[in-house]
């Protein structure tokens, strides 16, 4: 099925601090982005970057029924702006992971029975047994990950099931706390979304499954069997499967969107709902990722992501079921360490410059002379871990470096790092992988041609700007065609290509493998002499 170029394609992004909205044609040319900042435009809610941090400084809620005003307002705006809605085929979106709606028994009657004169947020105010919804940044659920590992039988089994190890922000604990600690809104709920499928919901008006990809960042779901998992589900709550609904296909088509929509903006009857998905996997479709391909975020922290085929599940990083191939895996990876450890040694080895900074990768061969370093001047997430260390090409552990050896040692150190950590989930290079590259430090070829040169792969760089909406928008019209076989990378074709930046130096993979051995050692080294740190910080507790 080939959309015209009068098609008009929706995506949504209900993110932390605001809603966007990006709309393309049939041609995949993008007609118009729009939005709501939280903050600023809904005041009454009084948020400070989309959120409230409660007194413990653990919790971290939002209210509910902000994310429903938002989008009365952003569809207002829309139409103020001359949106013709009548060009809308289909529609699909994402939502910041992890969070979690709560409905109120009876709220399914609501949504059924929407008034078309009326805003939604009007309608739906009375329909939420838990008013703010716990999200992503909430830390408060350290006590139920531990129960829930426990249950399972460890960290390791637990990935093993779920494609992670517990995590305080994952649904699964959550849901875990507010059984314990509000029983009385957890027996008046009716249904659990998560934030991705409670935005579905509010345009089929009726509750949305959750889809395969998003249901992955739970610590509910079996990602292999892609259903719920029993043994999960019992260590979180009594009678949860009813209350989550059953799982679905990430392209599936849900239906169309309620008669509100059609009756209040002009929507057309045969406008198509795709299931919405997470952020991260609706990001992924928005780099437009294949198989074999690796995108690497370069900013404040430093992420990973991954299209893989046969995932390993670890302790360290997350595996999800593929957005926009259902046999397909992809996985994510932070690193803490990211622009402030880069921008502390330049300004300690370059004197605060970035052309000396390059200028210093220029004149350092590949590989450093075996001069070899790790830094984690933070807690690390991948692995868990603080220090800095250096090794010469000996191997024996060195207080400095020289300052030009000292930059491409960190820059180096943080690339391997990265291709370690995602071949153990499984990564593999292939013929014809791609690194995609975005963030701030992407604009810097030398530092580019580092990561190239590490992964033996070419580097493109990409605008990612709303890649999350962008990539949903994408989703919409792939949702259309994928049952009949089209895959997202051939209904993709038309789109706007990433920009070939660098590629790898000859001898590259001839100077990087033994180093990936060796890098990955010493961080086990000092994985280990942090963990004895931690031992002897605990005994002197004991004995004081």
């Amino acid at each position: 099925m080939a959309a015209g170029a009068d098609s008009c394609f929706l995506g949504f992004d209900f993110s932390t601090q605001q809603l966007k909205v990006v709309s393309v044609d049939g041609n995949l040319e993008v007609l118009l982005q729009s939005s709501v900042q939280f903050d600023s435009e809904l005041p009454e809610f009084r948020t400070h970057g989309g959120v409230h941090i409660h007194d413990d400084k653990l919790t971290v809620t939002s209210p509910a029924i902000m994310w429903v005003k938002a989008l009365d307002v952003l569809l207002e705006k829309m139409r103020n702006a001359g949106f013709d809605f009548s060009r809308v085929k289909a529609i699909s979106g994402s939502g910041q992971q992890h969070g979690s709606v709560f409905w109120r028994k009876g709220a399914r009657q609501t949504l059924n029975h929407l008034n078309p004169q009326k805003h939604l947020h009007l309608q739906l105010q009375e329909c939420f047994a838990v008013q703010d919804s716990p999200v992503w940044m909430d830390s408060s659920t350290s006590d139920q990950c531990q129960c829930l590992e426990a249950t399972v039988g460890g960290a390791q089994r637990l990935a093993d099931i779920t494609g992670s190890r517990a995590y305080e922000r994952f649904t699964g604990n959550q849901i875990a706390k507010i059984y314990h600690s509000k029983p009385k809104e957890f027996s008046e709920t009716e249904r659990i979304s998560l934030i991705s499928s409670f935005a579905s919901s509010l345009f089929l008006g009726d509750y949305a499954p959750i889809d395969y990809s998003d249901g992955s960042g739970m610590n509910l779901m079996d990602i292999f069997e892609k259903q719920w998992s029993q043994v999960c589900l019992d260590a979180a709550a009594p009678q949860l499967s009813q209350r989550l609904g059953h799982l679905t296909p990430s392209t599936a088509v849900l239906g169309c969107v309620s008669l509100y929509f059609t009756e209040r903006f002009g929507f057309p009857e045969s406008c198509k709902v795709v299931a919405f998905t997470g952020d991260n996997p609706g990001s992924l479709a928005g780099m437009r990722l294949q198989e074999g391909d690796l995108a690497v975020s370069l900013g404040t922290s430093d992420t990973v992501f991954l299209w893989i085929r046969d995932p390993r599940p670890s302790i360290e990083g997350h595996i999800f079921c593929n957005p926009v191939d259902c046999s397909a895996y992809m996985a994510l990876i932070c690193f803490k360490n990211g622009s402030f450890t880069r921008e502390r040694i330049r300004d300690e080895c370059a004197g605060g410059s970035w052309e000396r900074f390059s200028s210093a990768l220029r004149s350092t061969p590949m590989g450093n002379n075996g001069n070899l370093g790790v830094y984690f001047d933070v807690m690390e997430i991948t692995p868990p871990a603080a220090g800095v260390l250096r090794f010469n090409a000996e191997g024996r552990r060195v207080a400095a470096f020289e300052k030009q050896v000292d930059i491409r040692a960190l820059i180096e150190g943080q690339f391997l790092a990265k291709r370690v950590h995602a071949e153990k989930l499984g990564y593999k290079i292939i013929a014809g992988t791609r690194v995609l590259a975005t963030g701030g430090a992407s604009s810097n070829k030398d530092i580019l041609q580092v990561l190239c040169d590490v992964f033996n792969a070419p580097v493109y760089t990409i605008d990612v700007t709303n890649s999350a909406c962008l990539g949903c928008a994408y989703r919409a019209l792939h949702g259309l065609v994928s049952e009949a076989g089209a895959s997202f990378t051939e209904t993709l074709r038309n789109a706007p290509e990433s920009q070939l930046s660098v590629r790898p130096a000859p001898r590259a993979q001839e100077v990087y493998e033994p180093l990936m051995l060796r890098y990955a050692a010493l961080e086990d080294q000092l994985l280990k002499d942090h963990q004895k740190s931690l031992h002897l910080l605990i005994w002197s507790d004991v004995l004081l």
